[in-house]
């Protein structure tokens, strides 16, 4: 059964914060007096480091989520000195997570010392908490601590709400390029250049990207280009929304619009031959300061869909940010690592304008290191909703350059398009022709400066300057309005074009979807053969490897391919098909047994999945010859058996066993179906007793007779609740509505043996035994004949047992009705990492047992 629960504290503090940053906006900085003023003292110095938002918010015993930035910072400079991109990105990504860890550490002690969950990030070197007004002042006073700031939100509205989608029958898809492609002179790189941007990799935080639009579902990087996807490093989404996180999704629209500004197809996006990935960063309207933290860190170093395995060399080249608001944030630490990293990175300057006021530019465009875009319109008037400069942040000059902005058509949710008007809509513009720019000028990839300056040498100059500035670099317009192709022209054209057409060696038919991978030992660029079997892609003079790879052929590389300045290189290839063969094997679940329901596939490509029967068996009858990557995915629920991933070589018939297994979380937790061994709890030894609850929604806190370990921490003692839970922070009543797991929605640090609405009469009972010796203890918790709060009349006993030998939790259940409203799992103390068993599934028996473990355990 599940309630509203109450969050009235929760709400008070996120009321003054959403308050005080209201009026921040409304205000400029204070004027300086003209008395001397005395040195500050050392409580002073403290003050100094907490913002007044956060003061207000945790005032008369109010609480705030809130970032604890330390003083610690990378040296990037070895980073920015690195000869590829590649090694940049890598370089920027290992001294930036170097220099966090070593800095965090202390504070980190200190927060899990006292039981207080937080979430750290590496790019920004802060610290996430959430706490009261003793706790911000005794950070404060920390030696290593920079600043307090409260977690802030950032608009994605656009400046025209009133616009509606329409479908893409009604708008009648054309390839006739939008106003705005045309206005800044894309169409004529495409022809002039024969340039669409190919080569590149585009990314945006954003609302997220619907990544099957007709439009944008060709130049998505996890499009395998035959039916299938693969979303590992091509998509991140830390902000929980969506029914699947690990699937590209938008529920706002504003993040489809943007991507399809930069790449769309069909005359959308300024260039449709450039690859995109994307990150989450925005809830849905608006963007936290801590999904936009993860965004950028997985940007920096993108990660599989369980944000593993971090692959720097992955990195987009572009990434757009279509949001912003207020005066005052420390992500540019962000910007600037993205920018020693060689990546090209815009920002809308703000839709606060009016057409005449100045400094109304937003953060973060309104900060020194980013490069800001005001909008215009058809008219080639710049909207009266643009944000101008001087910067209230630092007093630099905003925007950057201005793009068209106003009555934008693009790419919208549900395969529609729609029409609207924001500096949102203008900076991906420009990202788009820096995609065009570094696909022509290969020399200008990773040179940002150069980029920038490439950029503003082409742009059309307007002479605004009634808010700062000169004719041709201005608080109106910046360095003057986008012109695409003269920033081609002027860029350098130290260049070959290799093309060709790549053919199947039987028939002569074109081959699509050919990926041609281009490597100078350093980096690699890849581009993909179109409809009619041809690629061209634009390379500086030097030595590579070229490799053509297609499913159903065998792949052909020639290597030391000598490439001189403006020496173009035609390559037609014919691809020889190899022969298919059946693949057949079982399906085993994580205990060794046959799993039904499995989907098993070849990743990658075109061969249709099937699914494992009732023995766990499973046949594909036709798999080409080659290396391939074989999946099996669980059907739900998973329980404890995680996603099967092998290397798989196909050369005659084959049989492979796929052993599934254990599902883990980030922090290394494995979960494991185990032999039932319930402990009684009427032990007597130290550690054993009843526990004092009664009745509905009550907590209390026990004893461990040994040190419990939980996501790193280890603690003496554990709040019970009436409602099958385990809390290692603190003693909460009141969460009978069980969730999801994870949810950094209080309840966290927990283990939930049966969480869900329950309640103890005169039948019911919780107690804790100890067994064992020293050493090889087991402590168990105990519900005995706790009643459901349904009206059913059910009632459950189970236990959760922990090993002092390896730190591990068994969950048993003597009695249950099925688990048809728990969540059962484990959760870290920031409500960040998780694993989940299950959540509201009867999946849970009588004379089970469920072990999480760390590592082998």
């Amino acid at each position: 059964m599940h309630h509203p629960r109450s969050h009235r504290r929760r709400r008070r503090a996120a009321q003054a914060l959403a308050a005080v940053a209201a009026a921040a906006l409304l205000t400029g900085p204070a004027l300086a007096g003209t008395a001397t003023a005395a040195p500050p003292s050392a409580a002073g110095k403290t003050a100094e480091k907490i913002d007044p938002a956060l003061e207000q918010a945790v005032e008369d015993g109010g609480e705030a989520t809130f970032f604890v930035v330390l003083k610690g910072r990378a040296d990037l400079a070895k980073a920015r000195g690195a000869r590829s991109k590649n090694a940049r990105a890598t370089a920027t990504y290992g001294a930036l997570r170097s220099a966090a860890n070593r800095s965090q550490r202390s504070v980190t002690a200190y927060l899990d010392e006292h039981k207080i969950g937080h979430e750290d990030f590496w790019i920004a070197n802060a610290v996430l908490v959430t706490g009261d007004e003793e706790l911000v002042d005794t950070l404060a006073q920390r030696k290593d601590v920079a600043e307090l700031v409260p977690e802030r939100h950032y608009a994605i509205s656009t400046a025209d709400e009133s616009a509606a989608a329409t479908t893409a029958d009604e708008a009648g898809t054309t390839s006739t390029p939008e106003w705005g492609i045309t206005d800044v002179r894309a169409d004529q790189v495409w022809s002039d250049y024969d340039d669409r941007g190919e080569g590149i990799v585009v990314a945006n935080i954003d609302s997220g990207v619907q990544f099957d639009h007709p439009a944008l579902v060709g130049s998505y990087r996890g499009n395998h280009g035959d039916g299938t996807f693969t979303h590992d490093y091509s998509w991140f989404n830390p902000t929980g929304e969506c029914a699947d996180a690990t699937v590209p999704c938008d529920n706002n629209g504003h993040g489809t619009h943007t991507m399809g500004t930069m790449v769309g197809a069909d005359g959308i996006g300024m260039a449709p031959g450039a690859t995109w990935v994307a990150a989450k960063g925005c809830e849905s309207r608006s963007c936290s300061d801590s999904s936009l933290l993860a965004a950028g860190q997985w940007v920096l170093a993108p990660t599989d869909s369980d944000g593993r395995n971090p692959r720097p060399e992955l990195a987009p080249d572009i990434v757009n940010n279509s949001w912003g608001g207020g005066n005052t944030t420390f992500y540019q630490d962000t910007v600037e690592a993205w920018t020693a990293a060689g990546m090209f990175v815009t920002f809308s300057a703000g839709n606060s304008g009016d057409g005449v006021r100045c400094s109304t530019a937003e953060a973060p465009g309104a900060q020194a290191p980013t490069y800001a875009v005001g909008a215009y319109d058809v008219h080639g008037q710049i909207a009266d909703f643009s944000g101008f400069g001087p910067s209230l942040v630092d007093g630099s000059a905003v925007p950057s350059i201005a793009a068209p902005g106003v009555d934008v058509r693009s790419t919208w949710p549900g395969s529609s398009y729609n029409t609207i008007s924001g500096t949102s809509m203008a900076a991906p513009h420009v990202a788009g022709a820096a995609a065009l720019l570094w696909a022509a000028a290969p020399a200008l990839v990773g040179d940002v400066e150069g980029t920038r300056a490439a950029l503003g040498a082409g742009a059309v100059d307007v002479d605004d300057t009634h808010c700062g500035g000169t004719a041709d670099a201005n608080n109106v317009w910046g360095e003057g309005k986008l012109d695409a192709l003269a920033a081609i022209d002027g860029a350098p054209h130290t260049a070959a074009a290799v093309t060709g057409t790549v053919t199947d060696a039987t028939t002569g038919a074109p081959l699509a979807d050919v990926d041609v991978d281009v490597t100078d030992g350093q980096d690699t660029r890849s581009v993909s053969t179109g409809s009619d079997g041809s690629y061209r892609i634009h390379l500086l003079p030097g030595t590579y490897d070229i490799t053509l790879s297609g499913y159903g052929y065998a792949p052909r590389t020639f290597a030391g391919v000598e490439l001189a300045d403006g020496a173009n290189l035609v390559r037609d290839v014919a691809l020889a098909a190899v022969p298919a063969h059946a693949v057949s094997g079982t399906a085993l679940d994580v205990t060794g047994e046959p799993l039904a329901g499995v989907t098993v596939a070849v990743a990658g490509t075109p061969v249709p999945a099937v699914t494992t029967d009732a023995d766990g068996a499973y046949t594909l009858p036709q798999v080409a010859e080659g290396d391939w990557t074989l999946t099996a995915t669980p059907a739900a629920p998973v329980l404890c058996n995680g996603k099967y991933a092998g290397v798989l070589t196909v050369d005659g018939d084959e049989t492979a066993t796929l052993d599934l297994p254990a599902r883990t979380d980030r922090s290394g937790h494995r979960c494991t179906p185990v032999a039932y061994d319930w402990v009684d709890g009427k032990g007597k030894g130290k550690g054993s007793g009843t526990v004092a609850l009664s009745g509905d929604e009550d907590a209390a806190t026990v004893a461990l007779p040994f040190g419990v370990e939980h996501y790193g921490v280890t603690y003496d003692e554990v709040s019970v609740t009436t409602n099958g839970l385990l809390n290692f922070l603190a003693p909460r009543v009141g969460d009978y509505t069980n969730q999801a797991l994870p949810s950094e929605t209080q309840p966290n640090g927990i283990v939930a043996a049966y969480w869900d609405d329950l309640a103890l009469d005169k039948r019911s009972r919780v107690t804790t035994a100890t067994v064992g010796t020293a050493g090889d203890r087991r402590f168990a918790v105990v519900w005995s004949d706790v009643l459901l709060a349904d009206g059913s009349g059910d009632r459950a006993t189970f236990e959760a047992v922990f090993d002092e030998a390896d730190g591990a939790v068994t969950l048993q259940y003597l009695d249950v009705p099925g688990g048809a409203g728990a969540t059962v799992g484990i959760e870290n103390q920031a409500g960040t990492d998780a694993l989940q068993y299950s959540f509201d599934q009867p999946v849970l028996t009588a004379g089970s047992a469920i072990r999480f473990a760390q590592g082998d355990q």
